[in-house]
């Protein structure tokens, strides 16, 4: 079974000599930059938020003239398929530095009830290096664009087109430039996280969820423009939606309209 065997941390060092391990050791720079070498010759620069896995049984070398500090977790076990050293840099929102802090605290708390945490954490970031080393990053201003849809999808009073029109590019280029990215405009990028959000709100709330609020928790100004959005997407309205959630067996493909997904034929 996958999971973390061990957490450590170094404060400022220069030099940890030629070692390896049996396990996949995933390090995080926290600070400073330095040259991992490994046995077959390869160096991987690295700096801060750099993240660098090594395979089993592999040597390698850390070596730093400024110094610098890291986490490292070996993970046993880890569904990963490379045969070299991979490396990538964390994104802005530092989502991985967060995933390492929380399984370095977990380890070294060594309560026993931490063991499927630390489960947790291993799925998690050999998720994050599955999708960081195979996948390119998106446009920078695209990634711009996403941070503020998702930092503000909850405001009613986020006026995208305005927002659209702070940035130096036109709105027309954004939204090609965007959607060819992920796929959905800007708006429907939008919409879709509120949707998606008004769902879960639904489910966690159960029958005393109140639809004037749901909305106003997702950024919907109107409950009825709300209601609507929600049936287009789901193909129920809410109320519906959350009894589909509380009786599954009473809501059939005969019962109520199915839907595709978004973009299926």
């Amino acid at each position: 079974m996958m999971t973390i065997v061990y957490a450590g941390k170094h404060t400022i060092t220069f030099t940890v000599p030629k070692h390896s391990h049996e396990t996949w050791e995933v390090i995080y720079c926290t600070s400073g930059s330095g040259t991992m070498t490994f046995n077959q010759g390869t160096t991987i620069p690295y700096q801060t938020g750099t993240v660098i896995c090594v395979p089993p049984h592999m040597t390698h070398v850390n070596s730093s003239k400024e110094g610098f500090t890291n986490l490292h977790l070996n993970i046993r076990d880890a569904a990963l398929f490379y045969k070299t050293p991979v490396s990538f840099v964390d994104d802005r929102n530092h989502f991985i530095l967060n995933a390492f802090m929380a399984a370095f605290h977990h380890f070294k708390e060594g309560a026993a009830e931490n063991d499927t945490l630390l489960t947790s954490y291993a799925y998690l970031i050999v998720s994050y290096v599955t999708k960081y080393c195979g996948a390119r990053f998106h446009n920078e201003i695209v990634e711009e664009i996403m941070t503020s849809l998702i930092h503000n999808y909850a405001d009613c009073n986020f006026e995208l087109d305005k927002y659209l029109e702070s940035l130096p590019f036109s709105i027309d280029y954004l939204r090609k430039l965007f959607k060819s990215e992920i796929g959905l405009t800007p708006h429907q990028y939008l919409s879709d996280l509120r949707l998606q959000t008004a769902a879960e709100w639904l489910t966690s709330f159960g029958r005393d969820a109140n639809m004037t609020e749901v909305s106003r928790l997702c950024g919907f100004r109107e409950p009825l423009y709300f209601s609507r959005m929600f049936k287009k997407k789901y193909g129920v309205a809410p109320t519906h939606y959350l009894l589909q959630q509380e009786m599954p067996e009473a809501f059939t493909a005969d019962s109520i309209k199915l839907f595709p997904p978004e973009g299926d034929a």
